[in-house]
């Protein structure tokens, strides 16, 4: 007797849950079993990684396509550094500021820009970066093209000093599990449905009431925020910050975390995606001279042979047999025979 479909959901749904619980303990045990503090920091580049994967996601998810979030990476960074720094402020005090501020710079971007999607926003968005980038080296205020130095780490939370690799790996941790709560929440609530809906077609959308306008907005702004998050952390871990640091190729980097993970897999992609890019090219001992060009290299066999990402190829895998190769080859044929003409 074939067990019914809500005896299936029912024990899919469960299988579920043990997965997240085990690779929940997986993640808080690891530290305690690694003694390499360079394999602790690539942990939390991968954790830093993911969260930024995930804001191209966010906005891939309502249809938009964005080389900026490294502009609001930086944002958040020198945000969070100049408020504790100038004006004293803790960790945890500049932490709510510097998002309010990033969300009220992205929300006056995102309502002059959002309404040109497509490619003019890709290249705005990539100028965006620039403008961030060349305004921090050229301000005397921000530190200039030698940036700020001797950042004061995270203040103690409670018993919790956030001193070593493992305590910053676990606060890190913390803040990525918390984005994908609330990440998860809004992909299952009502404004998730909008998305994937404007997605598909923001005409067809229009016609139930959806405003693709302001729910792209929307997508922006949470976006842009979290990037900014993970700056403000990036900022007080590694004590220093240059305009360089958030330039070049990080944008593409990020793309390419969601990419190589697979596009439709929101959460879960990214973070496949980072752990991947940052552990491979630091084992393979990848001179950084020609990361740029393996980088690009890697990108362009996904997006020809593995569109879906690492686990859309999973859960489809692409047929290579003999039999597709004919099929394929027969239909070229054709194609000759008919002139070359769709």
């Amino acid at each position: 007797m074939k067990p019914t479909s809500s005896s299936t959901v029912s024990r899919n749904s469960r299988l579920k849950l043990g997965a997240i619980i085990v690779t929940l303990a997986v993640l808080i045990i690891l530290p305690l079993c690694i003694d390499s503090d360079y394999i602790k920091h690539l942990l939390i580049m991968t954790c830093i990684g993911a969260i930024l994967g995930m804001t191209f996601s966010m906005l891939y998810s309502s249809g938009l396509i964005t080389l900026g979030a490294a502009a609001f990476y930086a944002v958040g960074a020198y945000t969070s550094t100049m408020l504790v720094t100038s004006l004293g402020l803790s960790f945890w005090a500049a932490l709510p500021v510097t998002i309010v501020i990033s969300a009220v710079l992205s929300l006056g971007f995102g309502a002059i820009f959002v309404r040109n999607a497509g490619v003019a926003f890709v290249i705005i968005t990539l100028i965006f970066v620039q403008v961030i980038v060349i305004a921090a080296g050229q301000i005397e205020f921000l530190g200039g093209w030698g940036g700020i130095m001797n950042i004061p780490r995270p203040g103690s939370l409670g018993p919790v000093e956030f001193v070593s690799k493992r305590e910053c790996y676990y606060l890190i941790l913390m803040i990525l599990l918390l984005i994908i709560i609330i990440y998860n929440a809004l992909y299952s609530s009502r404004i998730g449905r909008a998305w994937r809906a404007i997605k598909l077609s923001p005409n067809l959308a229009g016609t139930l009431g959806i405003n693709a306008y302001r729910y792209r907005l929307l997508a922006f702004v949470i976006g842009s925020t979290t990037a900014a998050l993970a700056g403000s952390f990036y900022a007080h871990y590694f004590q220093n910050i240059t305009p360089g640091a958030f330039a070049g190729w990080l944008s593409i980097y990020v793309q390419l975390y969601a990419v190589l993970g697979g596009l439709e897999f929101y959460i879960l992609g990214p973070a496949i995606g980072s752990l991947i890019m940052t552990f491979v090219p630091e084992y393979l001992r990848v001179v950084k001279e020609i990361e740029p060009i393996i980088t690009g290299l890697l990108l362009l066999v996904i997006i020809l042979f593995f569109p879906g990402g690492i686990l859309g190829t999973i859960k489809n895998p692409p047929d290579f047999s003999l039999q597709r190769f004919k099929s394929e080859l027969s239909k070229i044929k054709i194609w000759k025979m008919q002139g070359g003409k769709r």
